[in-house]
């Protein structure tokens, strides 16, 4: 297709049809359950791991990969390209779902974090690397990450609720509260076969 059909069909859907076309809704229920079902899935795992009191490193890679599901689902509501279509898109999935922009899943600090760790972890290691240096996942009390002779690349502390990233804090449990409650509205707009209105 070249650019002016697109901009064409781009204009319609944006004009006619709020972002969305009408049968396509469908797909973006089922992409969103995917997104929040994933994320539950990795953040039952994680709860397994900090009950059972195993492996860090696993409860650590859940949590992240329970974390990343939900930056996927975001993306959805608040697209990171903004154009004109995406726009409209994620305004109606935003009315549709009921997400204001005080959701927690609107931060972009913490997705930042989870999708650009590697740009971050160049970051990181350019600093002063003195000290005590935890290059393994940890779980225990936040306190543990800001300990000002030593580096601690991932911390989970189950009991507040809270994931650090190389020496960031982000809380976690609001996320997944709000995944949750979008993973029910979807189950309810597909099993109703209704529109996104």
């Amino acid at each position: 297709m070249d650019k002016a059909e697109r901009l064409r069909r781009e204009t319609m859907v944006i004009n006619d049809y709020d972002g969305m076309l009408p049968y396509n809704e469908a797909f973006y229920i089922c992409s969103i359950i995917y997104a929040a079902e994933a994320a539950y899935v990795a953040y039952a795992r994680y709860e397994g791991q900090c009950k059972a009191g195993r492996d860090h490193s696993a409860a650590a890679s859940a949590i992240h990969e329970a974390l990343g599901h939900a930056a996927a689902l975001s993306r959805f509501f608040w697209p990171v390209r903004a154009n004109r279509l995406t726009k409209a898109r994620g305004q109606r999935l935003r009315e549709a779902f009921q997400v204001s922009d005080e959701s927690p899943l609107q931060a972009r600090g913490l997705r930042n974090a989870l999708e650009h760790y590697d740009e971050r972890l160049d970051e990181f290691l350019l600093g002063d690397c003195v000290g005590m240096i935890l290059p393994e996942p940890l779980i225990g009390p936040v306190d543990l990450a800001t300990d000002p002779v030593g580096k601690v690349f991932k911390l989970l502390d189950p009991d507040q609720g809270i994931f650090v990233i190389l020496g960031e804090a982000f809380q976690f449990e609001p996320i997944i509260a709000e995944v949750g409650r979008i993973l029910e509205r979807a189950y309810e707009l597909n099993d109703a076969g209704s529109r996104l209105r």
